[in-house]
């Protein structure tokens, strides 16, 4: 059965344990799925259940299946970090040897001192915060000020506050191009984010408009080597951002994880063929660096509900992927990414049911086979796809 649309959604920050070298990155013990399941005292998803979720790790409320429905494994990382980025860039194909830069003290002048004088304004903050809290802590002095609010994380991101009635968004996405436009070399941080926020001091809140400006990649992907084929790429959510455009076809921005899910179907329905590439925002940027566990948890069982939906458009040639790309145990004290293996579920009805993956040595495994499903060769990774057709070979050559 020749497969004409594959499906990967990459749940964010949705890790299932701690890679060899966790501890390198003050890591050790994180297991953002199996803590986050503890926490609450047991996860309710039957459907991923049914997939065989279970099958990869111990989950409470999740035990394994005895007939799983998708083929699982967990995919291991092979750059160096824990970032969206790097987790992205890996998935398609590449792997980085060395992490992007990060600020721990804060930009240095030499960074901070020329943007100052580009956007001919003075900046707030410039230190490692939560986005929620720093904008409750300058908020007001910005809105009395004007200053937008710059900020980093443990993560490789410089970030750009700002409320939308003191700086439009044309504006402030115009200061984000100009800071990406400076952050090269060894200073070229992952993404530079614009962080947009409304309310009244008291009640600030992040809006939906929320803008990643992220470096190109610097080597082709599986998404290049799909559209220099005329297989069209079809981007859902931030995924466009974090390849700044390239090997994109087309991209659908979305505002959270059930108006991503609401466009997939749609895109699903219509026929749209080749890769659907979308990333559920919600996991990290709600919850995981916000320490809430059982705002984790109430995200997953949510995505759960939405899978029957899916199940009921998809065509009989269609392949569904359903992995990760890194950590963010809610369940530590600390607020960043964790560095963690990530789940793999794979399925669709030309898909052999109940192979277990294994372990897989590098996320570019996923590019790999995603090359292979639609008859191309790509150079890094190893395909799993071989694995699941030459099962279904078997059985085929098995039937009276």
């Amino acid at each position: 059965m020749r497969v004409k649309r594959v499906a990967l959604f990459v749940l964010d920050s949705v890790g299932v344990g701690e890679l060899p070298d966790a501890d390198k990155y003050g890591d050790s013990g994180s297991n953002t799925l199996g803590n986050t399941a503890r926490a609450v005292g047991g996860l309710n998803l039957p459907n991923l259940e049914r997939l065989g979720l279970g099958n990869i790790l111990h989950v409470e409320g999740v035990p394994p299946a005895q007939r799983p429905e998708a083929s699982y494994g967990k995919l291991s990382q092979r750059s160096a970090g824990k970032d969206t980025t790097t987790g992205h860039w890996e998935l398609t194909g590449l792997i980085l040897e060395r992490p992007f830069p990060v600020y721990p003290n804060g930009f240095p002048r030499e960074i901070i001192e020329p943007f100052e004088k580009k956007i001919g304004r003075r900046v707030l903050g410039n230190k490692v915060a939560s986005g929620t809290d720093i904008i409750d802590e300058l908020g007001v002095r910005h809105l009395e000020t004007g200053s937008p609010i710059v900020y980093t994380s443990a993560d490789s991101v410089f970030q750009v506050a700002a409320h939308e009635r003191m700086i439009s968004l044309s504006e402030l996405y115009k200061m984000c191009r100009l800071a990406r436009e400076m952050l090269v070399g060894k200073h070229a941080v992952g993404r530079v984010i614009a962080r947009p926020f409304e309310g009244a001091p008291g009640c600030f809140q992040r809006t939906g408009n929320r803008h990643d400006f992220s470096l190109k990649p610097p080597g082709q992907t599986v998404l290049n080597l799909l559209k220099e084929n005329y297989i069209p790429v079809t981007a859902i959510g931030k995924i466009n951002d974090i390849f700044d455009g390239e090997g994109i076809t087309s991209s659908i921005p979305t505002k959270g994880n059930r108006d991503l899910m609401d466009q997939a179907l749609k895109l699903i329905r219509s026929g749209t063929e080749g890769l659907i590439f979308a990333n559920l925002i919600d996991f990290d940027m709600l919850y995981g660096h916000r320490n809430n566990p059982r705002g984790y948890a109430d995200a997953l069982e949510d995505f759960d509900r939405m899978l029957p939906d899916l199940h009921g458009v998809l065509q009989e040639s269609d392949v569904v992927i359903i992995t990760a790309d890194h950590g963010c145990d809610p369940t530590t004290p600390s607020t960043d990414h964790s560095r963690e293996y990530v789940p793999l579920l794979v399925y669709g009805r030309p898909v052999q049911s109940g192979v277990n993956l294994g372990i897989r040595k590098s996320f570019t495994d996923v590019a790999a086979t995603i090359a292979e499903i639609f008859g191309l060769e790509f150079n890094t990774g190893q395909s799993f796809w071989t694995n699941l057709r030459a099962v279904q070979e078997r059985k085929q050559e098995n039937k009276p």
